[in-house]
């Protein structure tokens, strides 16, 4: 749970059977991913939303952590209404906007959700909508009872969002009804105006096949890989801390830097960046900068990750080799494999890292130093 205040938590709603398309519509392939895998990374991208918690069986849950670590699952409940509540029970109470949205809408817009978002934390409840297309008429049994005026009609999306008060209050007064389709219907109970939020129609919730198809055509956008190479050396200082890719090594030294020192980190951030043209760590986070004396280089990963799905890219691979005469790496390589899967929010089977020592020469050879090497593939993906 974060202790910040003025982010935003998502209940990302996937606790569905799929019984019209045969299985779970949120775990059907779209791409290379899972349908709710695409979903939980559009809200990766939006940088208020600092706690995602996935309404989805335990069945489920293994297919996304191949590509997502840092999430909170819950079990669903008998009815969506039940699953939303279950959701909104693990939300972070430091919270001060939370989304709810269909796990089976994986197109929607980073941008959007933040302008919902922010229309939630002005008006106190939002939802993406989308002006009706077609005409509408009310029926009369069998025969048209009226038409609708189309001009006055919305197609309510998600996420919809809400002040957490407010979102609280509806569930406890209302959350036992169950002929609500949308949370936001409990909201309007309370007397809360719910302000629309212009949204577009890519984002369409997957329920019968033919959604599927036209979701795949969306997704099936050109590609490119870039690979970028990364570099890093640090003095080790006796009673430091040494962390190597984000994971503490019990040693008696630890590397000497402005942050942390985390060789293996910088150099693969570094390697990230060069695939992007964007530069080197130094610039995002200068050594000069008192203010961030001492940062965790998780941090500096964090920001490095943010940069890369800005730019519509994923890590594909990352290949890192730590050179140092001390400690022994050998025995922590699948600890350290592990936590830059985690950091970097990969697939564990995509990280390489190794150790080499120096041949006891220079100052690496010493025990006085370390360095790394590190290169790192980008998938970029282009939707325009």
């Amino acid at each position: 749970m974060s202790n910040e205040t003025g982010f935003s938590s998502v209940v990302i709603v996937a606790g569905g059977s799929g019984k019209r398309m045969g299985r779970p519509k949120q775990m059907l392939p779209l791409g290379d991913k899972p349908v709710l895998v695409h979903t939980i990374l559009a809200f990766k991208q939006v940088p208020q939303v600092r706690q995602i918690v996935v309404v989805t069986p335990l069945e489920n849950r293994a297919g996304v952590e191949k590509y997502i670590s840092d999430v909170t699952f819950v079990d669903p409940g008998d009815t969506r209404l039940e699953s939303v509540k279950n959701g909104f029970a693990c939300v972070d109470k430091n919270a001060n906007t939370v989304a709810v949205h269909d796990g089976a809408r994986p197109l929607v817009n980073p941008q959007y959700i933040q302008d919902c978002l922010a229309a939630a934390d002005k008006y106190g409840a939002a939802v993406l909508a989308v002006p009706v297309k077609d005409t509408v008429k009310e029926s009369d049994g069998e025969f048209v009872g009226r038409t609708l005026e189309r001009a006055t009609l919305w197609a309510a999306q998600t996420p919809q969002a809400y002040r957490r008060e407010i979102l609280q209050e509806a569930l406890e007064k209302f959350g036992h009804q169950t002929d609500a389709t949308d949370e936001s219907q409990l909201v309007e109970k309370l007397g809360v105006k719910v302000r629309l939020v212009m949204s577009d129609y890519k984002n369409n919730k997957i329920t019968t096949p033919e959604d599927l198809i036209f979701a795949e055509a969306l997704v099936n956008t050109k590609e490119m890989y870039r690979t970028g190479f990364g570099f890093d050396l640090h003095r080790l200082e006796p009673g430091r801390k040494l962390f190597i890719g984000g994971a503490e090594i019990a040693h008696t030294k630890g590397f000497l830097g402005h942050s942390d020192g985390d060789v293996v980190l910088h150099a693969i951030c570094d390697a990230l960046l060069g695939a992007l043209c964007e530069g080197e760590i130094g610039i995002l986070f200068p050594p000069t900068d008192p203010k961030i004396k001492g940062i965790c280089s998780v941090d500096i990963a964090k920001k490095v990750l943010e940069i890369v799905r800005a730019r519509g890219g994923e890590i594909e691979h990352i290949d890192a080799t730590l050179i140092t005469e001390e400690p022994k790496i050998k025995p922590h390589y699948n600890t350290v494999r592990n936590s830059l899967a985690r950091v970097f929010e990969m697939p564990v089977e995509n990280v390489s890292f190794k150790s080499k020592s120096h041949e006891k020469v220079g100052e690496i050879g010493r025990g006085e130093a370390a360095m790394c090497h590190a290169v790192a593939t980008i998938k970029i993906t282009n939707k325009e």
